[in-house]
């Protein structure tokens, strides 16, 4: 049954927006009390977060589906819908999340860290939040925005200050469980290490980790043996052992050569040409391994490695690599820069950008395509004429309009907004506010004009001036 899964495709959905609610308040002798919809609340998102207790991502191989819940409707009254809980999904320290492409989403190292990966769309707004001196009751709300749906990759590499690499059998998990406390499975046939093990090693003040990746063999950053799916493991490790078999029984093969193919393996690979390394000659317990170590030392150490004789069973020589691994994980730790504190980053818009594109497409399609346009479209109910009346205000004063007849359109001529998979396709007429009329200044309730004094009058009309020019966005929740 597997145990280690180190790759995973997930699944996640983050939740939707509750819906607005439209409702007009009503009691004894006050039928007409004005707007009383609550807003929706906000869907919950899907949060990747590093948990130093999570070393697999068996949970998420077996359920690959993950979901946040839904905010709640808003309610009469001015009762707002819960929020959705937020799907906090736990992931080993050294996560990578890719998008479907292969695209680097997030590094996710150190305990604690946090990736969102789905958004939770936001609620809609309810009829009280819309209402204005313009629009004294409207008889719509806004629909809750649906959570993002992502498919997305999670890669684990392990978070270690040295790694351990060679051939099947050198003695590498021999060496580990003898440095360590740790316990790997130790036969004499091939490719018995199937996972990457790790363990902890204390030499003097220094405390660092130690990881033996699966045997590698020629081929394997091609993907033959199990090199291509454990390589990823040697990334973030800071030092390189070459731990070679100065006893193998096979003919072909001696320490040199195991190291240069080794070597060749690890540069085909990439981005590990500046990682410190040092050469253990391992099973020297065994009087041939002595002498072929003697003999091959030389040339190591021609070549610039520090060569260091050991047997794992016999527990000789291992004091001495173990401080020798301290001195070089400290350099290594010593030369990284040191973390800055979180600064936040601020982007301003360019002054020309509008918010949206405008396009004309092969068969005659105007398409829109803007975060702003596109949320609006989701949030609209179409069944009501005077959420899509509030929907063309909107487009109109954000220049969509204006933009259109630049590019072109005319009269008939259709417009989608949004992205082609999912898209509000209509019939375009120009001057869409003053094509409205049979809906009277769209959004007032009739049932609440009566005669105003001339000051009140003055400062309606003013309020509808600032209304016109002020951005509706701004009332939404966040």
């Amino acid at each position: 049954m597997t145990t280690f899964v180190d790759r995973v495709e997930l699944h996640v959905a983050a939740g939707n927006g509750g819906h607005g609610c439209a409702s007009v308040h009503r009691e004894k002798f006050k039928p007409l009390g004005g707007p009383d919809g609550g807003n929706g609340g906000r869907g919950g998102d899907v949060i990747l977060t590093v948990d130093q207790s999570v070393t697999t991502l068996l949970d998420y191989h077996h359920s690959p589906h993950r979901k946040a819940t839904n905010g709640k409707p808003g309610e009469g009254g001015n009762r707002s819908g819960k929020d959705g809980q937020d799907l906090v999904l736990p992931v080993p320290d050294g996560t990578v999340v890719l998008d479907a492409v292969g695209n680097v989403l997030a590094d996710l190292v150190g305990q604690g860290t946090t990736y969102i990966a789905a958004q939770g769309g936001r609620g809609g707004l309810g009829n009280a939040a819309l209402a204005s001196a313009r629009r004294k009751a409207p008889g719509f709300a806004l629909l809750g925005v649906p959570g993002d749906l992502q498919d997305i990759v999670l890669e684990l590499k392990t978070v270690a200050d040295v790694a351990l690499v060679g051939y099947p059998s050198a003695g590498k998990s021999s060496l580990i469980s003898v440095l360590s406390a740790a316990k790997p499975k130790i036969a004499d046939y091939p490719f018995t290490t199937l996972v990457p093990n790790l363990g902890v090693v204390t030499a003097g003040e220094t405390v660092y980790t130690i990881a033996d990746v699966p045997g590698l063999i020629p081929g394997a950053s091609q993907g033959k043996g199990l090199g291509l799916e454990f390589l990823r493991h040697v990334e973030r490790c800071s030092v390189l052992v070459h731990v070679l078999d100065t006893a193998t029984l096979e003919s072909d093969r001696d320490p040199v050569s195991d190291l240069d193919i080794i070597e060749a393996e690890l540069r085909e690979y990439g981005g590990l040409d500046n990682r410190p390394r040092i050469v253990v000659l391992n099973k020297t317990d065994v009087p041939d391994g002595k002498d072929l170590a003697e003999m091959v030392r030389p040339d190591l150490e021609a070549r610039g490695y520090r060569v260091f004789e050991v047997s794992a069973v016999a527990h000789v020589g291992l004091r001495e690599l173990s401080f020798a691994l301290a001195d070089l994980v400290g350099r290594a730790r010593a030369a990284r820069p040191k973390e800055e504190a979180t600064r936040i980053v601020i982007r301003p818009k360019a002054v020309d950008d509008a918010g949206f594109t405008v396009t004309r497409e092969d068969d005659g399609l105007f398409r829109v395509r803007g975060e702003k346009p596109e949320r609006w479209v989701r949030q609209t109910d179409f069944n009501n004429d005077e959420a899509v009346g509030y929907l063309a205000d909107r487009l109109n004063r954000l220049g969509v309009e204006e933009e259109l007849m630049k590019a072109g359109a005319r009269s008939g001529d259709g417009v989608a907004i949004g992205p082609e998979e999912n898209a509000v396709v209509f019939d375009w007429e120009p001057t869409v506010m003053a094509g409205a009329e049979m809906l009277g200044r769209r959004g007032e309730d009739h049932r609440f004009e009566e005669p105003r004094p001339a000051a009140q009058r003055r400062r309606d009309k003013q309020a509808e001036r600032d209304e016109a020019a002020q951005e509706f966005d701004d009332f939404e929740p966040f």
